[in-house]
Formats: C-alpha cells, structure tokens, sequence
C-alpha cells in the first residue's frame, strides 16, 4: 500500500508525516523507518522509528532508490511501514513519469512484502500524474 501527499513548500505535509510516523511507532508491531534527505528531522522522530539521513548515501535516482529501499528489507523483514520524506528533491528529480513507476513499483513491492509506504513529494498537486491520483 502506497499513500503519497502531495503539496507545495510549507503546505504542512512535513508535519503530517512526523504525526504519521509517530502514530505508526506507537500502533504497528514491526520496525517503522523514516527516510529524509537532510537532517532536519532528527529531532522530530521518536527514536523507535529507524531515521535515515539519504544525502549519507547520495541517493540520486529512482533506481538507486529501489536499490536502497530493497537492501533495506534484505537486511531487515520485520519492517511494516516505510516514510519518505520530499521523494523528488532525495532522488534529484521532477515528478514525472518516472515518479509515477517508482511508486507502483512501491506499490508492488509493499504488497508482496506487507510493507506500507507513505510518500511526500514537494509539488503542486496539479502535477500528480493520472497514475498518481490512485496514491492520493
């Protein structure tokens, strides 16, 4: 399962994901990992949640994305809920088509794993491809 929110700069989906997470740690029996693409959040996720600094790993594709999100789940199966904090500005890329697969290649990934995703991604909402709409 795959849910993304989408808005522009300071439109409050940091937050949101920090409550998310938050909830995630308190309700879920598995491991919750939180990946960000600065340090901005260190202090806003509780410390049961696996925090993930991208910009340690210079993660600079969707496919190295994958990589990373599939080794993560390699080294750990006891994982249930993935956050990704800014998805496009981490892999340095617009949203666009490439956007739309990566997210149901999560979609197929998360399914076949029991592993929710949850997505923001810095953008007006208007540029959400019609693949996309169903994640909203």
């Amino acid at each position: 399962m795959v849910k993304i929110m989408v808005g522009l700069k300071g439109s409050g989906k940091t937050k949101r994901l920090v409550e998310l997470v938050t909830k995630a740690v308190e309700e879920e029996q598995g491991d919750v990992i939180c990946i960000e693409k600065d340090k901005n959040l260190t202090y806003d996720i509780p410390y049961q949640a696996r925090l993930i600094h991208a910009s340690d790993y210079n993660i600079g594709t969707f496919e190295f994305m994958k990589g990373f999100i599939s080794g993560l789940y390699a080294g750990n199966y006891d994982i249930s809920h993935v956050f990704i904090d800014n998805l496009c500005k981490t892999v340095g890329q617009d949203v666009g088509p490439e956007t739309e697969a990566f997210l149901h290649w999560l979609d197929v990934f998360g399914e076949r794993n029991s592993i929710k995703f949850t997505v923001t991604i810095s953008a007006d909402i208007s540029s959400a491809t019609d693949g996309m709409q169903k994640f909203l």
